[in-house]
């Protein structure tokens, strides 16, 4: 299960490793960075992850920013509460990829954010993959 940290709303998605392809689920809202772990918990128990992995947001020369902390923070709550194995991968620009991912898709500019985290989560996890040796199908 992956996630794009964010302070209002956290973006969701499940991927499968033996395709390495994942889906956008319903994003989480947050405040100030905190999300519904109820919320999350209902989604962790119907998916029944084996690992999550959470995007870092990190400047292009790869050093941290405002976020970063906060980010790596939320996911190790997300280790802690839940006891799966944590990644973490730079997610730097996947909501602007997830924008022109949606913009493709539909023929028209994504004005909304509507979606738009979940499907950054998505481009998370399958950034994940790609930086993976192939093996075994696992659920995140």
């Amino acid at each position: 299960m992956g996630f794009d940290f964010g302070t209002k709303k956290i973006g969701v998605a499940i991927g499968q490793k033996l395709t390495q392809t994942a889906s956008p689920l319903p994003e989480i809202p947050a405040k100030d960075g905190q999300p519904r772990w109820e919320t999350l918990a209902a989604l962790i128990d119907e998916w029944q992850p084996d690992a999550f992995v959470v995007g870092i947001p990190l400047n292009e020369d790869g050093t941290d920013n405002a976020l970063t902390k906060r980010a790596r923070k939320f996911g190790n709550r997300l280790h802690g509460r839940f006891g799966l194995p944590l990644f973490t991968t730079n997610e730097h620009l996947s909501s602007y990829d997830a924008r022109d991912q949606i913009q493709q898709y539909s023929g028209r500019a994504a004005k909304s954010n509507r979606q738009i985290d979940s499907v950054a989560a998505a481009l998370i996890i399958e950034t994940w993959f790609a930086e993976l040796e192939p093996t075994t199908g696992h659920n995140l």
